[in-house]
């Protein structure tokens, strides 16, 4: 569920739901001692399983879940099974999975040599999505970016196996132009590409080709799928940053993942025009302005395009809004316990989105032996940028005032009862008979933890500057897991699970 609209979740119970609201007894945050990052990643991963729709694999690990959504896209002559359901629902929303797509890419492009022995699961959970993609996308000129009724499906609690809602598809073509989720998706599949450019090179070559058409589609017939199809995707996933910034980001990944100069000119051409240094403190599923400067900094920390110095400035300016002691910028703030946060709900996507472009420019600056230059307020190493990083995953995991994972399924104390439908309800082994849509409001109001651990999965945790976390159902602004709060999440837990000694960094 996304953070910058109010999602409509029609009421689904007339009982009142008890909040277990948990407040932090102090502000002084005690750590609990070393993290296990390859356990965190393992479960970071594992995550995605849960979220998955379409006819299930025979290794699949979460073994509540069953197949859902075998007919999607059926009333619209298409294949749209598979993918994922972004949250805690059962829609599937193109834009944010395919952000989802793209961030987890980025962590395996940046750290695949950290994953270790995850590398190759984190590579299924890309595929998984970048399949989807690929349907989605079969149709010349055509992105198919929905699939289900978001307000008809809201006003149930059913679990997938289950859901009887209408499965309407949506898509945007010439006639109804979606630039922002269309060049999101071309974005998705040039960094898949490059993931499987030597694990499966003949797959690589698909999904660039088709990012190619998909980016030509994008740019060539303008406008922003909000307008097109406003009454699908509004308020849920509704592009406010407007369609500019995906284009871009669309044009820097295909950039990287062929090489090609006319992505390299595309750039240079439309800097201005398309807005790059815009509200560069901001990067999520409807912002990519921060990360599209972080992206092209590093063509000129490593030499290689110094044309691209003022994505440098700007990537170096962002930075310098994160840091604690430097920043003054008023939609950055930390909490007393440390923790990161934005104005708004659902705060850990901006946590581990964030903190992933900390990690990625502390990179690009170390191998070019540079630092972060923040005009009056001095500057700060590579080493420091990581450290902010790591802090915000620690709070993640636990160091934090309530001393709680925000991981279920990691550390003694997780949240309990996440907003999730096929976690909240028991599974179809456990019941097998049909739960209908307002069958499952009794569950939705109990105050029971959930029968079934989506492990692996983040919730939108504290939002304010109180560190407090109520583990209730009911605020879906906190308690509800997302796809792209884990995504970015991936490439962090690896680095740290392959370099968690801070002394390491002190070089930088």
């Amino acid at each position: 569920m996304p953070v910058s609209s109010l999602r409509v979740e029609v009421a689904v119970v007339a009982a009142a739901v008890l909040l277990l609201l948990l407040s932090p007894a102090a502000v002084v945050v005690v750590a609990t001692g070393q993290h296990d990052y390859g356990d965190a990643l393992h479960k970071s991963i594992l995550f995605f399983e849960g979220q998955r729709s379409g006819r299930l694999p025979p290794d699949q690990r979460l073994r509540w879940r069953r197949d859902s959504g075998l007919h999607d896209g059926s009333a619209a002559g298409v294949d749209l099974t598979g993918g994922y359901y972004d949250a805690g629902d059962n829609v599937k929303f193109g834009f944010p999975m395919a952000f989802t797509a793209t961030l987890m890419s980025w962590g395996l492009i940046d750290f695949g040599r950290s994953f270790g022995l995850h590398k190759e699961e984190a590579r299924k959970a890309v595929r998984w999505a970048t399949d989807y993609l690929m349907k989605a996308t079969a149709k010349p000129n055509t992105v198919y970016v929905q699939v289900g009724d978001a307000f008809r499906d809201h006003s149930c609690w059913e679990r997938p196996e289950d859901m009887d809602t209408p499965r309407t598809v949506y898509k945007v073509d010439p006639s109804h132009p979606g630039s922002d989720v269309a060049a999101e998706t071309a974005a998705a599949l040039a960094a898949g590409s490059i993931v499987f450019r030597d694990a499966d090179p003949a797959y690589s070559k698909r999904l660039l080709d088709r990012a190619i058409s998909v980016f030509e589609f994008a740019d060539k017939y303008r406008g922003p799928y909000s307008s097109s199809l406003h009454d699908a995707v509004c308020p849920c996933y509704c592009d406010f940053s407007g369609y500019k910034d995906e284009l871009l980001w669309g044009a820097a990944w295909l950039h990287k993942a062929s090489r090609r100069r006319e992505y390299r000119e595309y750039i240079k051409k439309n800097e201005v025009v398309l807005g790059a240094s815009e509200s560069i403190n901001e990067f999520g599923w409807d912002n990519k302005h921060a990360g599209i400067n972080v992206l092209i900094s590093k063509e000129v920390l490593m030499g290689k395009d110094e044309y691209f110095q003022s994505f440098r400035v700007n990537a170096d300016n962002f930075m310098c809004t994160l840091l604690p002691g430097i920043s003054n910028h008023p939609q950055i703030q930390y909490s007393p316990g440390g923790l990161l946060f934005k104005v708004g709900g659902s705060n850990m996507q901006h946590v581990t989105s964030l903190s992933f472009l900390l990690l990625a420019y502390s990179n690009y600056l170390s191998h070019a032996g540079a630092r972060v230059s923040c005009g009056a307020g001095g500057s700060a190493s590579p080493a420091e940028l990581r450290r902010v990083a790591k802090r915000q995953v620690d709070y993640i995991l636990g160091d934090n005032p309530l001393r709680m994972s925000y991981m279920v399924g990691y550390g003694a104390r997780f949240p309990r009862r996440i907003h999730h439908r096929g976690s909240s309800l028991p599974s179809v082994a456990a019941h097998p008979a049909r739960i209908g849509c307002k069958g499952g409001a009794a569950y939705y109001a109990s105050a029971a933890p959930n029968p079934n651990l989506l492990v692996g999965a983040v919730v939108g945790g504290p939002s304010d500057a109180t560190d407090a976390f109520p583990d209730a159902r009911a605020v879906f602004q906190q308690s509800e897991p997302t796809t792209y709060i884990n995504a970015p999440l991936m490439g962090l837990l690896a680095y740290f699970s392959a370099h968690p000694n801070p002394a390491e960094w002190a070089d930088d």
